[in-house]
């Protein structure tokens, strides 16, 4: 499913950041409990009412040798190509200024929804005086506080209200998978490389409204595949080229559209903290991962022992990503491209495995009687049941005595025993704990 992009937009010092990590912070707190996933983030998950969508903060995107004016710009022009609806932040305390008419004139241009927080309005009379910011002519201005969440329920209820009705609404019969990484690893060379392996193109297709181009193909096996495409907006000379997040924005993008992505590094630099950030997002969004060294023929010195030394590296580094298989390539040689394919249907049919609840609920007797559920406190978890709710990823909801006792290592264990009953490879698996009625 496509999320809709909610971008906060605005000049320095208005509250950006405050007003976003208020709107997600339920969220990060929940994606924060994951080892080893970066808390350097500009960009979540959000929801309210039960719409779900993505949350951007410009204010995160720093743009070198730029002076003030420019910078705020490039960054309303990023936020205006990515987002679906934008929210231009301004000052109560301060007022109407310059910076915030150069911000609104881009803005009024975009012809998207743009929806205008007035933040800072901490005491009653900062919310009513408010009025002057009509003038930016964007519509009623909401008056919100970051610091204490007042006025958020109304420009959140504002925010979804553009959202379109059927925008989870996804028929799409093909299995979508994109390539994912930090740049210059090789995606494009990959993407191209499989295309010319005697695949027939079905078509090119527009992604998104974003300047994207998806290709469908058929493989030898008549299996229909959409490749998603991450190249996503055109860039505008140094601006773009020189913002690392945004091109974590792109690949957040691509994740929200794919089944099952793969994260590429190269094999001659290894593994640096944006492929961490990058693959972080895709465990996150539950998607499936298969991880692709591509440049292996660049790799010098190789022995038999190399390439298990590296597969033992790429786990110490992502070890949340345990589940997911390894595939050495070259893009150049032309070298194991086709296990490419192979596993992004192997992982897209473990993605949607279903296991019977007697199945489970026999996994269960096993496993707690190799190790039997934790005393906190005096008092011993029970678990009485499991039963498998949904797929893309499997996700499971465990019957207990009280989820209070239901600790993570004790969640990891139940999943570990999926795992060695199940072929769960390279899909993460959700456990859910609920106190049975």
């Amino acid at each position: 499913m496509e999320m809709p992009i909610v971008a906060l937009v605005g000049r320095p010092n208005v509250g950006k950041s405050t007003l976003f990590n208020r709107i997600a912070s339920e969220r990060i707190a929940i994606v924060e409990d994951t080892p080893g996933v970066t808390r350097d983030r500009i960009y979540t998950h959000a929801e309210w009412l039960g719409k779900q969508f993505r949350l951007i903060d410009t204010g995160g995107i720093t743009l070198e040798e730029t002076t003030l004016n420019q910078e705020i710009k490039s960054q309303a022009e990023i936020a205006i190509d990515e987002a679906d609806v934008l929210v231009m932040v301004v000052d109560a305390r301060v007022g109407v200024v310059k910076e915030d008419e150069t911000v609104a004139r881009i803005l009024y241009q975009a012809k998207k929804p743009v929806i205008l927080a007035v933040n800072k309005a901490d005491n009653l009379e900062q919310r009513q005086d408010i009025y002057e910011f009509y003038s930016l002519g964007l519509g009623e201005p909401y008056p919100v506080s970051g610091v204490h969440g007042t006025g958020m329920g109304d420009l959140l209820d504002q925010i979804i209200k553009t959202f379109p009705d059927d925008q989870f609404v996804d028929e799409d019969p093909a299995i979508r998978f994109s390539f994912i990484g930090r740049p210059n690893v090789g995606k494009s060379s990959l993407v191209n490389a499989i295309l010319g392996e005697q695949r027939v193109i079905v078509s090119n297709q527009e992604g998104t409204t974003r300047d994207s181009i998806d290709t469908s193909f058929v493989d030898n096996f008549g299996q229909l595949y959409r490749m998603i495409d991450t190249a996503g907006i055109r860039k505008r000379g140094k601006v773009y080229e020189n913002t690392e997040k945004y091109s974590v924005m792109r690949a957040m993008q691509a994740i929200d559209r794919s089944d099952v992505v793969v994260m590429v590094l190269d094999g001659a630099q290894g593994i640096r903290e944006q492929d961490k950030r990058v693959a972080g997002l895709a465990h996150e969004a539950g998607r499936g991962v298969i991880i692709a060294v591509n440049k292996w023929d660049a790799v010098e010195h190789k022995d038999q022992k190399t390439m298990q030394e590296f597969t033992d590296y790429i786990y110490q580094e992502f070890r949340y990503l345990s589940y997911a298989p390894i595939i050495f390539v070259s893009a150049l040689k032309n070298q194991r491209l086709a296990k490419i394919m192979e596993l992004v249907t192997a992982v897209y049919e473990n993605q949607h495995r279903r296991i019977q609840s007697a199945l489970l609920n026999d996994l269960l007797l096993k496993a707690t009687a190799i190790a039997p559920a934790p005393i906190v406190k005096g008092k011993r978890l029970k678990v009485y049941y499991l039963t498998q709710v949904s797929v893309g990823p499997p996700t499971f909801v465990a019957f207990v005595n009280d989820v209070e006792l239901f600790h993570f290592s004790y969640e990891r264990f139940i999943v570990n025993q999926l795992r060695e009953m199940f072929d769960f490879t390279g899909t993460p698996i959700k456990i859910i704990a609920r106190t049975r009625k």
